[in-house]
């Protein structure tokens, strides 16, 4: 693909756009630099390649469990990918990660009102060694099971019911979510002999919504399974008649220890190549969809911003460096391994921002950053050229997403684009995670946001690093 060009309509809006920039805007970006990022972003506009990338992934690959023999395919799928694409250097990173599998789950309620229910095991649950039977005691959520400290629940099978709120930006989600992380391991010291969770998700279908738990050193892991909202809600039905006694039949566990990677691109910055803009999303998925949108469109859209880099005749001046990261939703292992890997080899240092594609195919609507107390005063100027996206600022608050915070932790300086998640946790960690869920004009949005902002990052000549927090 040519280096993108500017028609005559467009170069007259830069003209324009550049009669009306800021002196601010005007000191920290040059002329050729704007051009070239407006040009960017109406090239991607017109249309991606990202829909194909996700296309692909999903069709070919499938579901890709972190560690499973899946993801090993993954993995080759994704080296090729970016060659093909253009990145200057494509490689893989190696990494020891626990292999979690499911095999079976099923559940069901017992006497009068025998029934099936709809469950899907939580990552890192322990199996059941054949049917376990216990009553149901049903607890608001993560607060009021914390709260218990008599032995009323010991031999109990633990409900939370707890109900996700729908949010734009996906604000729901913590609370929902520390009741599947922290309620099993809670549940278990308190004498439980299985959990239950309602789904955190925000749907009225029957597809439970998995994701990952821990059992920290010294308690004992259980059996713990989501339950989808409209079974949850079948359980209060039934709870409000009387005691209700529920078997559970689930085989699933830990394996064993295997070796698996992370897959970088890399287009080589030509002034100072050892600073590097990293753009991030991870490869793996929940084993029960395709991982369209959790995060078949994450790669979709840093691979496809990358390659729309590529395929431009100049490199940037500093380097911009695509990660697809392995295991996130079985614990961040590949992000972890990267950032201990760029601190030991001092590559840390050069890393001077980070930003990611996990939350689904919704179109960006903000903007957030972590940098130095004076940071928006040099990012301004670039956010202003996503204004014509529908992307705003928004200088409070945010997070780096979970593969950019081992990064965070060092130092390093990052980005939000904040997706509109109203529906996404419709469909989260579902089997209903695919590709129908995927609008490409959206993900045209999307490249278009990301690939102007690593231009402009790679190109400007500063360090948006917060300053490291003083030593006591």
């Amino acid at each position: 693909m040519p280096r993108p060009t500017l028609c005559a309509p467009l170069a007259a809006a830069v003209i324009g756009l550049a009669a009306l920039l800021s002196p601010t805007m005007a000191d920290a970006l040059d002329a050729e630099t704007r051009a070239e990022a407006i040009a960017v972003r109406e090239t991607a506009m017109q249309g991606s390649q990202a829909y194909r990338i996700v296309e692909s992934l999903t069709t070919e690959i499938g579901p890709r469990l972190g560690g499973s023999p899946d993801y090993a395919r993954a993995v080759v799928w994704a080296e090729a990918k970016l060659k093909a694409l253009g990145f200057d250097r494509v490689w893989t990173q190696p990494l020891t990660m626990p292999l979690w599998t499911r095999r079976h789950e099923r559940a069901r309620v017992l006497g009068a009102h025998e029934q099936a229910l709809l469950i899907t095991a939580l990552g890192h649950s322990v199996g059941t060694h054949g049917p376990l039977r216990g009553d149901v005691i049903e607890l608001a959520d993560i607060d009021a099971l914390k709260a218990i400290t008599d032995d009323s629940l010991h031999g109990k099978i633990v409900f939370l019911s707890h109900d996700m709120v729908r949010a734009r930006d996906g604000s729901g989600y913590s609370k929902a979510s520390s009741g599947r992380g922290d309620g099993p391991a809670e549940a278990s010291k308190r004498g439980a002999v299985a959990f239950l969770l309602r789904s955190a998700g925000t749907d009225g279908h029957r597809f439970p919504h998995t994701g990952n738990t821990k059992f920290p050193d010294g308690v004992t892991p259980i059996p713990a399974a989501a339950l989808s909202n409209p079974d949850a809600d079948q359980i209060e039905r039934l709870l409000d008649r009387g005691p209700v006694e529920v078997e559970l039949d689930i085989d699933v566990g830990v394996v064993g220890e295997v070796v698996t990677h992370n897959v970088i691109g890399e287009i080589r910055g030509r002034k100072r190549p050892d600073e590097i803009v990293l753009l991030g999303a991870h490869l793996d998925s929940w084993d029960l969809g395709t991982g369209a949108i959790d995060d078949g469109a994450g790669i979709g859209i840093t691979f496809a911003a990358g390659a729309q880099i590529a395929a431009m005749k100049t490199r940037p001046d500093r380097s911009i460096r695509v990660v697809a990261f392995a295991a996130e939703e079985v614990g961040l292992y590949g992000a972890k391994a990267y950032a201990d890997a760029a601190q030991l080899d001092g590559s840390a240092a050069g890393h001077l921002i980070g930003f990611e594609s996990d939350f689904g195919a919704g179109r960006i609507y903000r903007i957030q950053a972590g940098v130095r107390p004076d940071g928006w005063d040099d990012l301004s100027p670039m956010t202003e050229l996503l204004r014509p996206l529908g992307i705003v600022e928004e200088r409070r608050g945010g997070g780096p997403g979970a593969d950019i915070g081992p990064l965070r932790d060092l130092g390093v300086a990052w980005l939000s684009l904040s997706q509109d998640g109203t529906d996404y946790f419709d469909y989260h960690h579902t089997a209903d995670d695919t590709l129908d869920k995927i609008d490409p004009l959206a993900l045209d949005q999307q490249i278009a946001a990301y690939a102007t902002m690593a231009w402009l990052l790679a190109n400007g000549s500063v360090d948006l690093r917060p300053p490291p927090p003083k030593k006591p």
